[in-house]
């Protein structure tokens, strides 16, 4: 999540934007399901890879009556700013992302249910459940609001919709409309990008539907043009058990949907550079990262992890400077024991 947590006093909307994501879902031969997303961005969000074990005490950092709870499950994630987790994949299997969602408004704060910040509200996710029905039943009795505040260094709110994906390749996508929560729950959900709101996006994608992706895809960073040719092609790339080759269709989609390094469009400020690149391979439980700045894809092996809670350790991989830190291949052992981070709230 790019953002940032917190506070609020009232719902608010705030109608610009500088942050443009896609998230796409595939289903591949041999059960193989791979969710990749992009992370796009005017400035560096700092991220770093962090792993973290199962018996983690966790705080929904909301202030008073915060929301608490204990991680069930490891997991791998995506840090922004070092306060909040953007994306990750957890040993079960599931994987989480947030993307801008400028037509968010949440509900006012209500203290007599737990509040989370928007900082976790991802990683409630990856520490509780193991599959999108399991979240999207607890997600359903609304068991804490959710809170934000600004991003930091900015002044405007964090404004996010949640993508959620799992091994059998269910998946659903979360969101607070007028202060009031939206699920999409179904496999068929496979893409997601930013504005309009989910039912909007599917609705716009009908049309490009209707002319098959081999005559004409629209080929703009608009956020509906990134959902109809991520559409098209996550389902058009050929299926085969080779992981390999998996991996490197799932990528060519991804980039497909990325904004060139360097781009910024000023009468469109939620359309920014694509800064870095995930694929979770879900059967697998690997998690590939790709930055814009570096020459090479490197991956995780979350199966390789001790994510006890006796014995597991809180890891930390850093990327350094813009995500500029060079590496290849397997990169379990560059990881680093490391006090985990705060996310940022109340």
């Amino acid at each position: 999540m790019l953002c940032a947590a917190a506070l609020v006093a009232g719902p608010v909307v705030f109608s610009e934007a500088a942050y443009a994501c896609t998230r796409l879902v595939y289903h591949g031969a041999d059960n193989q399901i791979v969710t990749a997303r992009s992370m796009d961005w005017k400035t560096s969000i700092d991220t770093n890879l962090w792993i973290f074990p199962q018996g983690m005490k966790r705080s929904g950092e909301a202030g008073s009556n915060s929301l608490e709870w204990t991680s069930k499950y490891g997991s791998v994630i995506a840090s922004g700013y070092d306060i909040s987790t953007t994306d990750g994949l957890n040993e079960a299997g599931l994987s989480a992302s947030v993307l801008w969602l400028v037509e968010s408004e949440y509900p006012v704060r209500d203290e007599g249910k737990p509040g989370l910040t928007i900082a976790a509200w991802a990683q409630y996710v990856l520490d509780n459940f193991a599959t999108v029905s399991e979240a999207v039943a607890e997600l359903e009795k609304e068991p804490f609001t959710l809170i934000t505040d600004n991003v930091p260094g900015e002044q405007r709110l964090a404004t996010l919709h949640l993508a959620i994906s799992d091994a059998s390749g269910d998946s659903a996508i979360v969101e607070y409309i007028d202060g009031k929560q939206h699920i999409h729950h179904s496999s068929e959900y496979q893409v997601m990008t930013n504005s309009p709101t989910y039912d909007k996006q599917l609705a716009m994608n009908e049309y490009w539907e209707q002319i098959s992706g081999t005559v004409m895809l629209p080929g703009t960073n608009r956020s509906a043009d990134r959902f109809a040719r991520a559409s098209f092609y996550v389902n058009a790339i050929p299926k085969t058990p080779n992981q390999r080759e998996t991996i490197a269709s799932v990528f060519s989609v991804i980039r497909n949907v990325s904004v060139p390094y360097g781009i910024t469009t000023p009468d469109q400020p939620n359309i920014s550079s694509t800064r870095w690149r995930t694929v979770a391979d879900q059967k697998r439980l690997h998690y590939f990262f790709e930055s814009a700045l570096t020459p090479n894809t490197f991956w995780v092996d979350l199966s390789k992890f001790d994510l006890s809670e006796k014995s597991g350790k809180v890891l930390k991989l850093e990327l350094g400077p813009d995500q500029t830190t060079i590496y290849s291949g397997m990169v379990n052992a560059e990881f680093k024991e490391s006090k985990p981070f705060q996310f940022l709230g109340v």
